[in-house]
C-alpha cells in the first residue's frame, strides 16, 4: 500500500527541496521505496489553500503530472491511497478541482469527517458535492478531533442515518487506530468499489 498526496501546501525546505510533513508520513508508513516527487508532485511552500499557494509559488498544477505520478506509484503497489487537500471543494490550482483528479484517476472517495460542532452540515454538504460531481463515495471515517464534543455519538448516529455509504471506522482522539477502526475493511471496500486495485 502506498499513500499519495498530489498537492500539498505548507512545506519545509529540507536538503534543498520543499517537503511536506503529511507526504513524508505517507512515505514512512508505506512498504514501498519510491521517489518523493511521485508521492507529492506539487509541494507548495505557503500553508494556505492550494490555489493561492500555487499562484504564490508561480506553479501551475496540472492533471497529467499527477496522473503520471499515480501510475508510477501504482506500478509498485497493490493499492494507492490518494489524500486530498483543503476539502472537497478547494481548488487544486487555477483550473482543476479535487473532483477532476478523482475522475481522471477513476477513484472512489473516502470522506473523513472531523467530529466537532458543525460536522453534520460539513459532512452532508460534502457528500452532496461528491455525488453531484459524479464521483463514488465508498464510505466515510469519523475522526474525533474534539475530545470534548457534546453528544458525539448522536452526531455519528445522525451521519450514519443520512449518508448512504458505510461508516468505515472511528479514529479516537489522540490515540493510534484501535480495533474499532479496521484498515483491512477499508481496503476491501475500496477494492470492491474500484476493482483494478489502485485506490
Amino acid at each position: 500500500v502506498q499513500g499519495m498526496k498530489p498537492v500539498a501546501s505548507g512545506c519545509e525546505w529540507i536538503n534543498g527541496q520543499w517537503r511536506n510533513e503529511d507526504a513524508l508520513a505517507l512515505m514512512a508508513a508505506a512498504n514501498t521505496d519510491l521517489d518523493y516527487a511521485d508521492v507529492n508532485p506539487y509541494a507548495l511552500p505557503l500553508a494556505t489553500a492550494p490555489q493561492i499557494a500555487s499562484r504564490q509559488a508561480g506553479i501551475t498544477v496540472e492533471l497529467p503530472t499527477m496522473q503520471k505520478a499515480f501510475m508510477q506509484l501504482g506500478a509498485s503497489a497493490d493499492f494507492v491511497l490518494v489524500e486530498g487537500v483543503g476539502g472537497w471543494c478547494a481548488p487544486l490550482g487555477a483550473q482543476g478541482m479535487q473532483a477532476d483528479l478523482v475522475r481522471a484517476l477513476e477513484l472512489p472517495v473516502v470522506l473523513v469527517v472531523g467530529l466537532r460542532l458543525g460536522c453534520l452540515n460539513h459532512a452532508l454538504l460534502s457528500v452532496r458535492a461528491i455525488e453531484a460531481d459524479g464521483c463514488t463515495l465508498a464510505g466515510w471515517i469519523g475522526n474525533r478531533i474534539d475530545a470534548d464534543m457534546l453528544r458525539a455519538e448522536d452526531n455519528i448516529d445522525t451521519l450514519k442515518s443520512r449518508i448512504d455509504a458505510p461508516l468505515l471506522g472511528i479514529l479516537e482522539h489522540g490515540t493510534a487506530p484501535t480495533p474499532a477502526f479496521d484498515p483491512d475493511c477499508l481496503l476491501r471496500r475500496l477494492a470492491h468499489a474500484h476493482p483494478n486495485g489502485n485506490n
